[in-house]
């Protein structure tokens, strides 16, 4: 096997395994007792303090200099990041993980919208054929008005969708922003923004333990992960990769909470990820040519 190979695959493990550890957060979200804003406050610390920890060792003696140099389109990020960070654990915590997860697989879709708004990057008619597909899911599940808590859930998934959307422009339009501290920067406002809210003392041992967990283990891990990977893999292959957390994170809420989705979403959910997976199996083909035949594996 090449240098080159093993580098293709290594980068496909690693982005394989932050799409794993991101699609824990609706496990981690219904196995915590604690109130929202004391779950964003804690949450925000740990993950924060293990990003920067990260970023400080990967990049050693450039680190300073790199913070230095930060500039409106890091602190844009920042901003972006902690309202995704916000509106996403509230759209878990008030409407079922699979309605959350279906209305966020449009991320794609709503991302060529703003970018054609904001930096005027027309959409192929794939993605549109697509966005118009996906959206006609999330009207279906839309229809399920099923009580108000829901609907501020869901409400809050658009949010997470349109602030990821927003995001994924900025670093495509000033692919230089460090992510790594932009990342960090974004936990840190998640816990300012909701400290005069959050009741620690509240927290059980067994809530501060899962906290610390989801802390490290989803969105830090997470992020380590898909920057080792990212870098080894073509943005195409990683996008479609790293999708696969939109199915997972309801799969597992429903193997072990036994969380049905609505029978809206169960109706609506595939259609947007036939949307999905169909735009990004596109995108993929059309940056690499055809895929090329399966190899043959070696016991």
């Amino acid at each position: 096997m090449s240098s080159e190979d093993r580098q293709y695959r290594l980068g496909v493990i690693y982005v394989g395994l932050s799409a794993l550890a991101w699609s824990l957060s609706g496990l981690f979200m219904r196995a915590i007792e604690t109130d929202l804003p004391t779950i964003i406050f804690l949450r925000g610390l740990v993950s924060g303090t293990a990003t920067l920890l990260f970023f400080f060792y990967l990049e050693r003696d450039r680190a300073w200099s790199i913070l230095k140099a930060i500039r409106w389109p890091t602190i844009l990020a920042t901003l972006f990041s902690a309202g995704s960070m916000i509106s996403g654990l509230g759209s878990i915590y008030y409407t079922s993980v699979a309605d959350a997860m279906v209305i966020y697989a449009t991320v794609p879709f709503v991302t060529a919208g703003v970018a054609f708004l904001v930096i005027g990057e027309k959409a192929s008619r794939s993605t549109l054929i697509a966005s118009t597909l996906a959206f006609a899911g999330v009207a279906v599940m839309l229809t399920d008005a099923g009580g108000g808590g829901s609907m501020l859930g869901k409400g809050l998934a658009g949010i997470m969708t349109l602030t990821v959307a927003a995001l994924a422009v900025i670093m495509r339009q000033h692919r230089d922003v460090p992510m790594l501290p932009a990342m960090a920067f974004s936990a840190y406002l998640c816990s300012a923004a909701t400290f005069w809210f959050a009741s620690p003392g509240t927290a059980t041992g067994q809530d501060m333990t899962l906290i610390f967990l989801f802390g490290i283990m989803q969105n830090a891990l997470g992020l380590i992960l898909y920057t080792f990977g990212a870098r080894r893999i073509p943005a195409a292959d990683a996008s479609l990769i790293i999708a696969l957390e939109v199915p997972l994170t309801p799969l597992w809420v429903w193997m072990f909470m036994a969380e049905i989705p609505p029978q809206a979403t169960l109706i609506g959910g595939p259609i947007v990820l036939v949307a999905l997976f169909g735009h990004i199996f596109v995108e993929f083909r059309r940056s690499r040519g055809p895929l090329p035949a399966a190899p043959q594996q070696s016991l």
